[in-house]
This record gives structure tokens, sequence and C-alpha cells, in this order.
């Protein structure tokens, strides 16, 4: 691997791990969107399927969320692994990479549920649905 070879490498490494944090933050946003909405339905006293369509809505965009920083991940992986082992691998193709094995739909969906019921993940949104349950 030649040395502008492996700086780019870095360079897309440093890049994508900055995305990871912000993904991170975001994923963050959306629990706290999730817990702010059940606690303004429950201060005024409209828990209603609307609001709980909501909770599941937001518990399914964090799961989505974190599938893409989870693509992210892998190609991480992958650039630590030819840095150490120094093996050449082109760098910024992380798009590219994806297209080669992308999933079908139903794949995909089952990759997203898949995100949704991961500990990190459920928590604080399985919480919430079963306090709606209990304040319905």
């Amino acid at each position: 691997m030649s040395d502008i070879e492996r700086e780019d490498l870095k360079n897309e490494w440093s890049i994508l791990q900055n995305q990871v944090h912000s993904y991170e933050q975001y994923s963050l946003a959306i629990k706290l969107l999730n817990i702010g909405l059940l606690s303004a339905a429950y201060i005024s006293s409209n828990m209603s399927i609307f609001v709980l369509c909501m909770l599941l809505l937001l518990w399914i965009q964090d799961a989505i969320w974190k599938t893409y920083q989870s693509r992210i991940e892998c190609r991480l992986l992958q650039i630590e692994n030819c840095l150490l082992n120094n093996i050449d691998k082109q760098a910024y193709q992380l798009n590219s990479d994806y297209q080669k094995n992308r999933p079908g739909s139903i794949a995909l969906v089952s990759e997203y549920l898949r995100q949704a019921i991961r500990p990190t993940v459920a928590f604080p949104h399985a919480v919430l649905i079963v306090i709606f349950a209990l304040f319905l």
C-alpha cells in the first residue's frame, strides 16, 4: 500500500468515525423526543392511539438510523483491518461497497427490525410503550 493510499484511508476513517458519533447523537435526540412526546401526552391527558403510533414510528426511525450507522461501522472495520495488515483497499468506497451487497426490500426491513430489538435501541422505546399501556 502506498503512502497516499494509506493517508486516504486514514482520512476516510476519520471522517466516518466522526459520522458514527454524529449518528449516536441523533439517535439520542430521537429517544429524547420520544420521552418528550409521551410526557406531553400524559400531562395533557391525551394518551391516544395517535400517540402510540408516534411512539412506534420514532422507535422504527431510531432503528433505521442505527442501521445506517452500522453500515458505516462495517466500513470503519474494513479500513482498520487494511491499515493494520497493510492491505490494499481503495479509499472512499462506502457507497460503492454497500451497493455491491445491498439487500432486497424484505432483507432491509428485517435489518431494521433486528436493529429495533437491540437493547441499545429498544431502550427507552420499549419502556415508553409499556408506560403508555399502563396509563391508557
